[in-house]
């Protein structure tokens, strides 16, 4: 019943208008191939394969396959202009020479969905597109017809349910079940008998990338925009009815990505642990590092050593961090609390870690800290997992396997990316915001859009080229200029910010991007120009502060050189562990009780994960200013 009720919610305050895909059988003749099949209904093997995944292992004569045709035009008599790609042509140049669309120009050309354009290459322009149903409405309002009673079939795509298709064609659950009277349970491929309600509410379901919501009573715009990490002007362009204003029980299309927990929009309240210490007792703690030393002590000199460890990436990030561990077990001993230290050698080695687990005592062991690789921090994890022993994988950032005693103190990279995201749609309120992404970064473009589908969006050329053109058009003087930039190409990024830094003062230019990869920090990519763009990005860790001076000379006091940014990690991540140790009856009771807690570096506020487990969820968002110095912004 509740279903029902929210259906009818949504056809009568939905009104975007959309039309939805349809589908037809293709018989599979003898000799063809998907690819042949793909180029006769103007569509890509991945997307037959999408519908038919039984395809991907081959087809065979007289098989039915489900192909997509598409609705906004009758294809019929079309005709097409061959165009031979030139030097520096754009699609939005091709668009202004055959005045036609560069979705029309993508439809009849499907690999420029996901492809650039290449010089030289042929492409078929539709020369005498019929107009579209609302084209002609807008002409001749007469012509409008709200209710389409025309039965026709539907075939069911891979996990479609009943609900998701009355939702595409605006008819009720009920509707389809008179319509279908022998119906039991939806299988893909079947083919159901449907027909449209008000033509023009009826809504495209767009796979996983939207979900909707009901509007309860006394929300409001600017609190929909907080809930759902969205902008209002994007939350506006998802939903024209909001232009008449919010109601309750309207509801809303938003894209389909909960906003994390951790992406909270207020400021937040750094607790400071060394004030709430209460348990003295000696605190336990196993250190397992890579540190091959069995490799080592065969090297016949003391240079030689000194020349392994230099060689030996592994061993010198291992070394780093001990040495932070070392710091923060000193530091922890000045405010009173003793610490025993265990530590041992995994040798880069899952085998060497279960042997260790198995030849000593863990059964008191308050953390493991450690192994830094994420197979060997794995099975440490899954082998004290039965002693209920903490292990913490203090560098390691992917997803891991359900285990309830594995703590990762290192956020995933797409908590970085759903950070920015927040910032962004927490920010982007009269902003003009500029989608650039290279083709290594078509997944991250299609996310954002689903996040901002009133951004502008601007695709390299021939690899790294970004037409000046075009990118100048996207821009809008007197307005601040947010670029999204999403690339691992050096020579997108290198184009991109030296073209945005000449236009920076005319247009109020700000860069971001929602993953800081190796390439930004290419000699090829000026710091200058990414100061005076006030880059900005996601990140784990800060840059040093005044109020952590005393750790840095305590450090290149006692070691002499100034620690790097693994050493930090050791001394932020072991230092936090000691005073949740100290402050609470246990490690858990901690990581359930405690919130932000912030350090040299590095801060934590882990959350339990419902696959099992604790993840560290905080991040800060990082901006160059003009000085080339960098603050956090949040």
């Amino acid at each position: 019943m509740k279903q029902i009720i929210v259906l009818f919610l949504f056809f009568q305050m939905l009104t975007v208008p959309v039309m939805a895909q349809q589908f037809k059988y293709h018989i599979v003749k003898r000799g063809e191939t998907t690819a042949e099949i793909a180029r006769k209904y103007n569509t890509t093997e991945e997307t037959i394969f999408k519908y038919n995944p039984d395809a991907r292992k081959g087809i065979s004569p007289n098989t039915k396959l489900v192909v997509p045709v598409s609705g906004e035009r009758v294809s019929e008599n079309i005709k097409f202009e061959t165009h031979r790609v030139k030097r520096k042509e754009t699609l939005f140049s091709l668009s202004q020479q055959y005045n036609v669309s560069i979705d029309d120009i993508k439809r009849y050309n499907k690999h420029l969905y996901s492809e650039e354009l290449r010089k030289g290459e042929r492409i078929q322009i539709p020369i005498n597109l019929p107009k579209t149903r609302e084209e002609q409405i807008a002409e001749n309002p007469s012509l409008s017809n709200p209710l389409d009673l025309t039965l026709k079939e539907h075939v069911v795509l891979p996990k479609e349910t009943l609900y998701g298709i009355s939702r595409k064609y605006n008819i009720t659950i009920a509707d389809l079940q008179r319509l279908n009277p022998n119906l039991e349970s939806l299988q893909p491929g079947m083919v159901l008998k449907v027909r449209n309600g008000n033509v023009e509410k009826v809504v495209d379901v767009e796979g996983d990338l939207f979900k909707y919501y009901m509007v309860k009573p006394q929300e409001t715009l600017f609190s929909l925009t907080r809930r759902f990490g969205i902008s209002r002007d994007s939350l506006v362009t998802l939903n024209p009815a909001l232009a008449d204003g919010l109601k309750s029980g309207m509801v809303l299309k938003i894209p389909n990505k909960e906003v994390p927990e951790t992406l909270e929009f207020e400021a937040e309240e750094i607790v400071n642990l060394e004030r709430r210490l209460s348990n003295f007792d000696t605190k336990n703690v196993a250190v397992m590092l890579p540190f091959n030393l069995d490799k080592v002590v065969k090297t016949d000199t003391s240079n030689n050593s000194t020349e392994r460890i230099k060689k030996d990436r592994v061993l010198q990030i291992s070394l780093d961090f001990y040495s932070g561990v070392l710091m923060a077990v000193d530091s922890a001993k000045n405010i009173g609390i003793s610490t025993r230290v265990n530590t041992y050698d995994t040798q880069q080695s899952a085998g060497k870690v279960h042997a260790i687990i198995n030849s000593n005592d863990f059964s008191n062991t308050d953390v493991v800290i450690g192994p830094i690789l994420q197979s060997t921090a794995e099975a440490a994890a899954s082998a004290l997992q039965f002693k209920n022993v903490p292990v913490i994988s203090p560098l390691t950032n992917k997803q891991v396997n359900s285990l309830g005693n594995f703590l990762q103190a290192r956020p995933t990279d797409e908590m970085l990316t759903q950070a920015m995201i927040s910032f962004i749609s927490e920010n982007a309120e009269g902003k003009n915001l500029v989608i650039i992404a290279d083709a290594a970064s078509a997944d991250k473009k299609r996310e954002l859009m689903s996040f901002f589908p009133s951004a502008k969006i601007v695709d390299p050329k021939e690899g790294s080229f970004i037409d000046q053109e075009e990118l100048m058009a996207a821009l809008v003087e007197g307005k601040p200029n947010w670029v999204i930039l999403e690339a691992t190409k050096i020579g997108v990024l290198s184009n991109t910010t030296s073209y945005l830094n000449s236009l920076v003062d005319k247009y109020k230019v700000t860069l971001m991007t929602t993953d800081k990869n190796n390439s930004f920090d290419s000699d090829n990519i000026s710091n200058n120009h990414l100061g005076k763009l006030s880059f900005h990005y996601p990140s784990v860790d800060r840059v040093y502060t005044a109020e952590n001076s005393a750790f840095i000379n305590k450090y290149v006091k006692k070691y002499g050189v100034v620690p790097n940014t693994y050493a930090v990690r050791g001394f932020d991540v072991t230092y936090d562990l000691l005073l949740r140790l100290a402050s609470s009856e246990d490690l858990y009771s901690s990581l359930n009780e405690e919130g932000t807690t912030q350090y040299v570096e590095n801060k934590f506020n882990y959350e339990t994960k419902l696959s099992g487990g604790y993840q560290n969820k905080a991040i800060y968002i990082m901006a160059y200013d003009r000085d080339l110095n960098l603050k956090v912004v949040r």
